[in-house]
């Protein structure tokens, strides 16, 4: 393995615990859990009770178990495999409580995902900090992190949309439309979730076609073309909102998604057989300006 890299490793597992709603009843609880985590099949999940792996109301499983509502439902996964990951980066500002560091493409910042102990999380419990906020697996740049509750709060509050924190990217997307070199375009369409047949629900762009839409999120997004090549463009996007996914569903909207990426497509459409975690795009979380009130001017990490 090459240094600054974290080898694929088996983890200790995890267990996962879930209540049946009240009005849930009159269906088989494989059936249940293959809604609730849609990456399993119903037979699958008949296979892990059949393991002993379930708990209902605190009994071990041997067969599938028929829900009368209410139950307590326990999940010992076991150990599994987690991918390699970067574990190295450059360290922007440390103060002994404040942690900024230029995070690494690849290596995801809170469990999820597939993940669990590969994870910056993980990696920063021997010196005390945790991340503010979680960057995309493969977005890079600039992470916070904080070894008090105080600093991680007051720099949450800067976050949220009437914070003063502006958080400003540079992305790689396929050629903007109107847009020219030194040029500002603003987005404030919606992020929406639609119907996704590996995870249930996804947020994405408004889509072309009619189809279910679940919820809405305002978002607000400014564009400035800083490069065009015969590649694409090289985009300076700075968000005032930070919904999931923000500027790749942006971008799809508009009809110029990350180059590389392999969920948000063109014509707002959404691969049937990719998820949020899956990496090929270019973006990076470059500058925090307006940080006045927590004591700095910026923060900056260049890509």
């Amino acid at each position: 393995m090459t240094a600054g890299w974290r080898a694929a490793a088996f983890n200790q597992g995890w267990t996962y615990r879930d209540r049946v709603p009240v009005a849930i009843s009159g269906i088989w609880l494989s059936e249940w859990m293959a809604k609730r985590y849609r990456h399993s099949a119903a037979d699958l999940w008949r296979a892990r009770i059949q393991a002993g792996e379930l708990d209902c109301n605190g009994q071990v499983l041997s067969a599938d178990h028929w829900l009368s509502g209410a139950e307590q439902i326990l999940w010992r996964r076991p150990p599994w495999r987690e991918e390699a990951i970067p574990d190295r980066w450059d360290t922007l500002h440390d103060d002994g409580d404040l942690l900024v560091i230029n995070k690494p493409s690849g290596l995801p910042v809170m469990p999820g995902g597939g993940f669990l102990r590969h994870t910056l999380t993980a990696l920063l419990e021997p010196s005390g900090a945790r991340p503010v906020h979680r960057l995309g697996r493969f977005t890079s740049g600039l992470q916070v992190c904080a070894r008090t509750a105080a600093t991680r709060a007051a720099w949450s509050k800067q976050f949220r949309p009437d914070g003063g924190c502006r958080k400003v990217y540079q992305a790689w997307a396929q050629r903007v439309p109107g847009l020219d070199l030194g040029q500002t375009l603003t987005v404030t369409t919606d992020v929406v979730e639609r119907v996704h047949p590996l995870l249930g629900w996804i947020w994405g762009p408004e889509p072309l076609d009619e189809e279910p839409i679940r919820k809405r999120l305002s978002a607000h997004s400014e564009l400035r073309l800083l490069e065009r090549t015969a590649d694409g463009d090289r985009l300076q996007v700075t968000i005032r909102t930070g919904r999931p996914h923000q500027i790749r569903i942006h971008l799809a909207q508009l009809g110029s998604p990350l180059l590389g990426d392999p969920l948000y497509l063109l014509n707002r459409e959404i691969s049937a057989r990719a998820t949020p975690g899956d990496g090929g795009y270019r973006l990076h979380a470059w500058r925090l300006s307006g940080l006045a009130e927590l004591g700095l001017i910026h923060l900056q990490a260049e890509p």
